[in-house]
């Protein structure tokens, strides 16, 4: 007869998530997770596979946090230039997470050079962003509250960079001033 789960499983990959966002993929052991999930080792193989399999699926989970949370914070702004701000102050809110950075730049860093799967889940998260861009720049521009004389898709590449520095800057400074004037020159491009 077989037993019941006695965990939620969002709950523990939610855990899954957060040490391997706070150590890295390689810093993380199996014994390091059966700890922080609070689950057993053999619960953790049969639910979620192996290291690597739970490490995408806290990827993919991540994923879904973030877009969710750009999504509710973006969706009442009525300026597409706004909405654009807002994704970059986003980033450099200040909280506990703030100091162990964005988990996609992180992991993007730590392993897309040698992990194929991972380079390709990066590859997409950061092409998500993109395209969160081109459509904003895309309906700004039809809305008139944009310049046509800007090629979108340029721009939107233009963006996702600056954001990607921004996401990695915010791990090193605490200089508010400095990180809203690194927005304010970014934004600027808009104008």
């Amino acid at each position: 007869m077989a037993r019941n789960r006695e965990y939620d499983e969002n709950e523990v990959l939610r855990k899954a998530m957060e040490l391997f966002w706070k150590q890295g993929y390689e810093k993380t052991s199996m014994q390091d997770l059966v700890e922080h999930m609070g689950i057993h080792r053999r619960s953790l193989y049969d639910t979620f596979g192996d290291k690597h399999a739970l490490f995408m699926r806290g990827l993919e989970r991540y994923g879904e946090i973030v877009k969710s949370k750009i999504e509710k914070q973006i969706q009442p702004i009525g300026s597409v230039k706004q909405a654009i701000r807002r994704i970059f102050e986003i980033v450099i809110q200040q909280d506990e997470q703030q100091l162990i950075g964005c988990l996609m730049v992180n992991t993007a860093v730590e392993m897309a050079m040698h992990d194929e799967e991972v380079a390709e889940k990066v590859v997409e998260s950061f092409s998500k962003t993109e395209n969160l861009f081109y459509e904003l720049l895309q309906h700004g521009q039809q809305s008139g509250e944009i310049s046509s004389q800007h090629d979108p898709k340029s721009l939107s590449q233009f963006l996702h960079n600056s954001l990607l520095g921004l996401r990695v800057l915010v791990k090193t400074t605490d200089d508010n001033k400095k990180l809203e004037s690194i927005i304010d020159m970014t934004v600027s491009v808009i104008d």
